[in-house]
């Protein structure tokens, strides 16, 4: 029904306001006696083997939604009834911001993709806390960033602000610094500030009663050499894993008219390369530490060569616009048919 007859709609419609009609419409919607019932027994797949626990969280399924969905935790709990093991919210940032200007989302229809230019537009992290106090049974991560008027060299501080106001508010940690769409955020990703950046955040970590898993969410631009600095740093920093991969600035194999707008790609044409970090990560590092894998899931067989290449967990995003909800009931019951 999605793909016959929702999407076709949907598709006419300008992609960003599209975004938020839905999220209006699906609020309304769950307010409505049975909807989320139905909702659940439509698209979740329960069943004890898909369980996952992975650094020291048990996932229902390791089916994810990835940031950028929900930025500012307006929806997890509706969106979690469509079956997704964990949400991911963010990326958030001290101070609310507006993100770039528009028109800032596209859709390149014939690549089965979409290139954005959002910017980091959130309502701060203030905001999200406030939604997130409601939160019951999501496993939710927190995916942060700085603001864009923040110098690098003070990078640390954004991160710090929003490290402390969502700890007690989250199940782990996303440390983005490889979103194309903020000035100089990749600057991030060298060797000595993203090293002094985790150890800070790790320090402010430790000195918690409890700990929380702090991620690192990587481009899938980065070179072999690039990526083996990402593994002495996971090993230096003590994190708990990797995010492969965000979206890519490369426009390699498009066809579509879109092609040439400016911004983070992400969906089909990330397919391959997202599964060769992973693969490379897990090789490399002899699976010294988790990844959750995500980068151009259109299909069942999509997530299934991600979690064959190293990632214990993965996320959607673009295939979750293109495919549906369906898409992450037929991930579930492939791993279970392999199972």
């Amino acid at each position: 029904m999605y793909k016959t007859l929702i999407q076709p709609l949907l598709f006419k419609i300008d992609p960003e306001t599209v975004h938020h009609f839905t999220f209006s419409m699906l609020r309304k919607l769950f307010k409505l006696p049975m909807v989320e019932r139905f909702v659940k027994y439509r698209f979740q797949v329960e069943d004890p083997r898909l369980e996952r626990e992975v650094f020291g969280l048990k996932f229902k399924n390791p089916v994810g939604l990835a940031a950028g969905f929900d930025k500012d935790a307006k929806l997890f709990r509706e969106l979690s009834a469509f079956g997704f093991g964990f949400i991911e919210i963010g990326t958030l940032t001290p101070k609310p911001q507006p993100g770039n200007e528009k028109k800032r989302l596209f859709r390149l229809k014939s690549d089965k993709a979409i290139i954005n230019r959002m910017g980091f537009n959130n309502g701060g992290v203030a905001e999200a806390v406030e939604r997130l106090k409601k939160n019951k049974n999501v496993l939710i991560g927190g995916n942060i960033g700085k603001n864009k008027v923040t110098p690098n060299d003070r990078a640390v501080e954004d991160y710090i602000i929003c490290f402390d106001a969502l700890f007690d508010h989250v199940d782990y940690f996303v440390v983005n610094v490889s979103s194309p769409n903020t000035p100089n955020l990749r600057e991030l990703q060298d060797k000595e500030p993203l090293t002094r950046l985790l150890n800070t955040l790790q320090e402010r970590n430790a000195a918690r009663p409890v700990q929380k898993p702090i991620l690192l969410k990587i481009a899938p631009d980065l070179t072999d050499s690039q990526l083996l600095d990402i593994i002495d740093i996971v090993k230096e920093t003590r994190i708990a894993g990797v995010i492969a991969t965000n979206t890519t600035i490369s426009r390699e194999g498009l066809t579509s008219e879109e092609k040439d707008e400016v911004g983070g790609l992400s969906g089909k044409p990330l397919t391959n390369r997202a599964t060769e970090v992973i693969r490379f990560l897990s090789e490399k590092s002899g699976k010294a530490f988790p990844i959750i894998g995500v980068g151009g899931i259109m299909s069942a067989e999509d997530a299934m060569e991600k979690l064959e290449a190293g990632a214990s967990l993965v996320q959607l995003y673009t295939g979750f616009i293109y495919e549906g909800p369906e898409l992450i009931k037929e991930i579930n019951k492939e791993i279970l048919r392999r199972s």
